[in-house]
């Protein structure tokens, strides 16, 4: 049985982690549950999963929870900021933390969870992204299990099962294309906020769908896979697979190539996470390869000239220290401006572009500890935030 703290239960992968659980109560148990500020949600989740303990990193928010679990006899225990989510990463009842906070503020709890012994399914990209040179160095000092959940790194550990590391020729990412597969760069001048949230295969939060339509979710998941798997990031490649029922392939030394199918749904992933090294129960709708849409796989290269960001992330992603953090950090500044109707879409890019670019003298000889990446994190969104209030004045 999986003793589970899920950071960030409110969002979609903390959702259906908890699918997973209810579906097999014999085999989880929730301790912890955490959001940022969706208490009605939480309420929810807490009712039925009864946790020990829940943290809201509001704390007007935490503090409007505490008197609805109070009047409603329920006993769970409630945190409040950043040091909530660390405390409820590191209690002693839980063996294994689920990071599904999106963004860069999923990496301290990690960090501290791992600190702490537990072992981490991880859904958060930005945790590799910005920490991995820590991160997985950490993870094999404590001995703990790093499980990936993500749909395409998961793919990727398992097709690796049973093959020697030292055998892996290549990794290959699928991507679905997003909203705006093939389309020319000046098309992206006028999309629409609408236009980029619609995407074509998948239902995921704000940031991640955006991410997806800019593409820098492929570019955070070729730094990811290089954590992972111990890979150069220039033996990642980006492969368009519009369909999204190969989730990822891997191209041994010898040239074959083996691949990871299923539908479009991240409960798989979560389950094969959870259960590891076991297999755990069907829980999701059987794939059916004579379904309509099944028989037509088709691939494309990625359009690099197009989606930019891509070539940005291998070259951070090479370089590595502090550089990724710095393309996350303001990744993030200006796709929460452009979810708020503040910038153009390709806004984001420049954004990204111009920040790293402006830190370069800055981090190039800096040392590499958590304190450091916090700090940085700090200084790119503050560097974002000027380069966006500027486009804004324009």
């Amino acid at each position: 049985m999986r003793k589970l703290s899920i950071l960030g239960s409110t969002g979609s992968i903390g959702k259906q982690t908890l699918e997973v659980a209810r579906k097999a109560p014999s085999d989880f148990t929730v301790e912890a549950l955490s959001c940022d500020s969706d208490i009605d949600t939480l309420y929810g989740q807490i009712e039925e999963f009864r946790p020990k303990v829940c943290s809201v990193v509001n704390e007007t928010k935490a503090l409007e929870l505490k008197a609805r679990l109070k009047s409603a006899g329920i006993n769970t225990e409630v945190l409040t900021g950043k040091e909530g989510n660390i405390t409820i990463a590191t209690l002693d009842s839980i063996d294994t933390v689920v990071g599904a906070i999106v963004g860069f503020a999923g990496l301290e709890p990690v960090y501290h969870g791992i600190l702490s012994g537990k072992d981490i399914a991880l859904a958060n990209k930005e945790t590799l992204v910005a920490g991995g040179d820590i991160i997985m160095p950490l993870i094999r000092e404590k001995g703990v299990m790093m499980l990936p959940i993500d749909s395409e790194h998961s793919a990727i550990w398992q097709c690796l099962k049973g093959e020697k590391r030292a055998d892996l020729d290549r990794i290959l990412i699928t991507a679905s294309g997003g909203p705006f597969r093939g389309m020319k760069r000046e098309d992206l001048e006028n999309v629409t906020l609408e236009d980029a949230l619609h995407h074509p295969t998948w239902n995921m939060g704000g940031k991640i769908t955006i991410d997806s339509a800019t593409m820098m979710n492929k570019g955070l998941e070729i730094i990811e896979a290089h954590h992972l798997y111990g890979i150069a990031c220039s033996k990642i490649d980006v492969v368009v697979h519009p369909q999204s029922i190969i989730h990822s392939m891997i191209r041994l030394k010898d040239g074959s190539v083996l691949a990871q199918m299923g539908k479009p749904s991240m409960v798989l992933p979560i389950e094969v996470a959870l259960y590891y090294p076991e297999r755990g129960p069907s829980i999701v709708t059987e794939f059916d390869p004579f379904a309509e849409g099944m028989n037509n796989l088709t691939f494309e290269p990625c359009d690099k000239k197009v989606f930019r960001l891509v070539d940005l992330a291998y070259e951070t992603g090479d370089k590595g220290g502090l550089y990724p953090t710095v393309m996350n950090a303001a990744n993030e500044a200006a796709v929460r401006s452009y979810l708020a109707g503040k910038i153009r879409f390709l806004d984001i890019e420049r954004t990204v572009f111009e920040t790293v670019e402006k830190m370069d003298p800055v981090i190039k000889t800096q040392d590499l500890t958590i304190e450091s990446i916090e700090q940085t994190d700090k200084d790119a969104r503050i560097y974002a935030g000027e380069i966006i209030d500027r486009k804004i004045r324009s």
